[in-house]
Parts: structure tokens; C-alpha cells; sequence
């Protein structure tokens, strides 16, 4: 193989049209066996510069040039070479053409040239590329040719990748007033389900930073949102569902949008994703209801008090086999407290059987969940004792925090929550005993002590209360 590889690279640099495409469908055949190997030899021999003459041909040759430059372009470090050789500008010509395989291939090429560039994805929108796109779009989308639908999936994808670069998606905003901005809103209520894909997840890409957020709540893109999720409740497509829902999850990251989205609905909306089994969408619905909530007490209090909510919850606390829709579900149950203080919420996820799992998110890997757990459980235990008191128990809370403040790694708001925790838990004759038994004024003694000045001050306090209660 390597020396039919050789010879047609060699063949190549000197062939008359007739031959090339022999010689293209050699390096293809090659590149299917060994890519990296075959892109570095077509890298030596200087191939890339002979390709905007192929491309620029429009023959038979054409596609096979396109489809070895989408190959090689899936290696990393032939995306630079494949810019530096020219080859930008002529597939973006291509992208006028009629012919569905050079399409199709000119497509992927682009694609993978820019994958993770922002400098390429920036020369791509300069060079014209999105105007192509958007005509290929207007083009395709009322076809149900197989052809067509394939290249409409391809343009706009590699429309919604574009946007992955900061630079390019900020160049398309344009402030919120760009046409491309603009064409890209459209394709939400279409009856497409490619095009409500693509435009969800362009809203999802604008919606990467505080300016662009407050801009589009404010010229009511989130009820376009609502009205793509609630065509997708029965029966839905999912991935349109997760796109939407990552839209609205960025869209909510601002706090002055939060109580317009709460007002719009989008939290009713949301929920009727509940009953989901679809772990990807499972996962975008906690992550949206999580920043909604964030700082809102009146919605906080409201969702947490919904009982199919925190049943739905503690069941995807369990969720061992996906831990990213684990992990929400526990974020959620603690951020429900956290931000509406409120005893209502706090019975009703004692009742949901979730004090157990916010217990145990207290010795996650991950800190901050710890810190939100803790936090969590100091109010449990500070608004409803009496009632969280056997689960407390059940959970073995009392060695959790034990273990939290011996180990030397914990982080100063760890071992600072977990005194504040203890001292909270003391007026429960089970749990006091508890603590008595395990020894914590040693433990809390010796961090009186410690470099941090907040955990050394709030150890002599707990010291304190541990003396006067013994």
C-alpha cells in the first residue's frame, strides 16, 4: 500500500487531468486505512497546493479533492496547512454549486478545517461562508430529496459551529441586530426539525455571555423557545428538547433575566419535561431549573414544594449509571433550599426521602457540591430538626462531618460549614450523643489554630457550645 501511495502522490504532481482521479482514488483508499499516517505523507510531498486547481475545476475530480481535504482536516495538525495552502476560499465557492456530493464534501471539509479554531472559524465568516450557507439552507429546506436533506443538515451544522468561536458569533450578532442573527431566529418555528435544531442550538452559542442574554430575553426569543419545547412535549424529538432546554439553561445565567423567564412561564414549561427518560434531557431540565431558581426565593419555594419535582429528584439522585444527571438532581434538591429558607421546602424533600442523598453529597469529590450540601443540611437542621432528626441518624450524618473535619485536605468553608452543622444538630438527643461519643472537642480544639482566620474563630465558638453541652 505504501508504495501505491508513493507512486500516486508522485503521479499526482504530474499528471494530466485524466489520471488525477485515479490518483485521488488511491490517497482516499490510503486515508481509509491509515489517516494521520497518509495526511503526513500528503503534507511532505506538497499535494495540499495542488488543491485549489482541483477544486476550482468542477469535474469529476472534484468531490474526491474535497473529501481527501475533509479527511485530512481530521487531524489537528493538518488544519493550519489546509488554510495556509489556500484552500479556504475556493470551497467556500463550492458551496454555490449544484452538484449534491460536492456539497456534501465541501461541507465536511470546512467543518473539520475549523473544528477547534476560532482564528479559522473567524477567516471562514470573512471569507463569506455563512452567506453560502444561509442561501443552501433557503435552497434545501422545503426538499425531502435525500440529497437535499443531507446538505441541509450539513450547512447547518456547520452553521452552528461557526458560532462555537467567540470572535465569529460576536461578528454575527452584530449587537442583536445582525441578518444572520436574525435568519438564524427564523429557523426556531419552522416546521424543520434540522432547522429547529440548528437555531436552538445557535441561540444556546449567542447565549455565551451577560450582554447577548439580556438582549435576547429582552426582544422575547424565550417565547419562541417555549412554543419549539411545547411542540416537542409528546412524542418529541430529543435532540431538539436538549437543544432548547441548553438554550434557555444559558439564557437564564444573568440574574435580571431570571424573574422574566420565571414570569414567562418557562419554569411550567420545563416541567413537563419531568417525565422524560432520556438522560441527556434529564440532565439540560435540572441544569435550566437551576439557574432559574438561583437567588429567586418565590420560584425556589414554589418548585419546591411540588412533590412530583422532589420525587423526581431523589429517584435521579440515584441515577448511578449517569452521573451528570446524579449530580443536578442533588444540586437542585440542595439549591431548592439553599435559596427559598424555607420550611415548607425543607419538609417536603425530608418527606421525598432526599436528606439521605444531600448527606452524601457532602463527601463528593467535587467541592463546591460538598459546600452546597452542607449548606443544604444546616438549614434542614436548623428550620425542621425534630423531623430530619431520624434521617440524620439513618445517613450517619454525624461521622460524615466527623470524617470532614479530621481529614487535612478539606477546605476551609468545608470544615467552617461543618462546625456551624454540628452546633445546629446538638439540640437532638441522638445526634448530641453521637457527638460525644466521637470525640469532636479534640477534633474542633486543635483547628482553633488553623491559618484560616474565619475556621480558627468559628472553632472556639463551637468548642464552646461542645463544653457547655457536655
Amino acid at each position: 500500500m505504501a508504495d501505491n501511495l508513493s507512486e500516486a502522490l508522485k503521479t499526482l504532481k504530474l499528471s494530466s487531468a485524466d489520471s488525477v482521479e485515479g490518483c485521488l482514488d488511491c490517497l482516499l483508499k490510503a486515508l481509509a486505512q491509515n489517516n494521520v499516517e497518509t495526511s503526513g505523507k500528503i503534507q511532505e510531498m506538497g499535494v495540499l497546493a495542488m488543491m485549489p486547481a482541483l477544486l476550482s475545476a468542477q469535474n469529476s475530480c472534484t468531490p474526491k479533492a474535497a473529501n481527501i481535504i475533509a479527511e485530512v482536516a481530521k487531524n489537528e495538525f493538518m488544519r493550519s496547512p489546509c488554510v495556509e495552502a489556500g484552500l479556504i476560499p475556493p470551497l467556500v465557492q463550492l458551496l454555490n454549486c449544484k452538484d449534491q456530493e460536492i456539497l456534501l464534501q465541501t461541507g465536511r471539509a470546512l467543518g473539520n478545517i475549523c473544528y477547534d479554531s476560532h482564528v479559522i472559524k473567524l477567516q471562514l465568516v470573512d471569507a463569506g461562508l455563512v452567506e453560502c450557507l444561509l442561501e443552501v439552507v433557503a435552497q434545501t429546506v422545503d426538499s425531502d430529496r435525500d440529497e437535499d436533506v443531507a446538505q441541509l443538515k450539513t450547512s447547518s451544522d456547520l452553521m452552528v459551529l461557526l458560532l462555537l468561536g467567540d470572535e465569529s458569533m460576536q461578528k454575527l450578532f452584530e449587537g442583536g441586530k445582525g441578518s444572520v442573527f436574525q435568519r438564524v431566529l427564523s429557523w426556531v418555528p419552522s416546521n424543520n426539525h434540522q432547522l429547529q435544531l440548528a437555531g436552538a442550538l445557535a441561540i444556546a452559542n449567542f447565549a455565551r455571555n451577560d450582554e447577548n442574554c439580556i438582549h435576547m430575553v429582552d426582544t422575547g426569543i424565550v417565547q419562541k423557545l417555549l412554543e419549539l419545547l411545547d411542540r416537542h412535549v409528546e412524542e418529541g424529538n430529543v435532540t431538539v428538547q436538549h437543544a432548547a432546554l441548553s438554550a434557555l439553561r444559558n439564557l437564564a445565567i444573568p440574574v435580571v433575566n431570571k424573574s422574566k423567564m420565571l414570569l414567562a412561564g418557562v419554569s411550567d414549561i420545563v416541567l413537563k419535561f419531568l417525565k422524560s427518560e432520556m438522560p441527556p434531557v434529564q440532565f439540560k431540565l435540572l441544569g435550566t431549573l437551576r439557574m432559574l431558581i438561583d437567588t429567586q426565593a418565590d420560584a425556589a419555594e414554589q418548585l419546591g414544594t411540588n412533590t412530583k419535582l422532589v420525587e423526581r429528584l431523589v429517584e435521579w439522585c440515584e441515577a448511578k449509571d449517569h452521573a451528570g444527571v446524579m449530580g443536578e438532581s442533588n444540586r437542585l434538591l440542595s439549591a431548592l433550599i439553599r435559596h427559598s429558607k424555607s420550611k415548607n421546602v425543607v419538609r417536603t424533600v425530608i418527606q421525598g426521602g432526599g436528606v439521605k442523598h444531600l448527606v452524601t453529597m457532602a463527601t463528593s469529590e467535587h467541592m463546591i457540591m460538598q459546600n452546597e450540601a452542607l449548606v443544604a443540611l444546616g438549614l434542614i437542621a436548623a428550620l425542621d430538626l425534630e423531623c430530619a432528626e431520624k434521617d440524620f441518624v439513618g445517613a450517619d450524618l454525624v461521622q460524615v462531618l466527623h470524617r470532614l473535619l479530621t481529614e487535612e485536605h478539606s477546605a476551609p468553608e468545608i470544615k467552617y460549614n461543618s462546625m456551624i452543622l454540628i452546633c445546629s444538630v446538638m439540640g437532638s438527643e441522638p445526634l448530641h450523643k453521637e457527638v460525644q461519643s466521637l470525640a469532636f472537642i479534640d477534633v474542633v480544639s486543635s483547628l482553633r489554630s488553623h491559618e484560616n482566620k474565619t475556621v480558627a474563630h468559628q472553632a472556639s465558638l463551637t468548642e464552646q457550645r461542645l463544653t457547655a453541652q457536655s
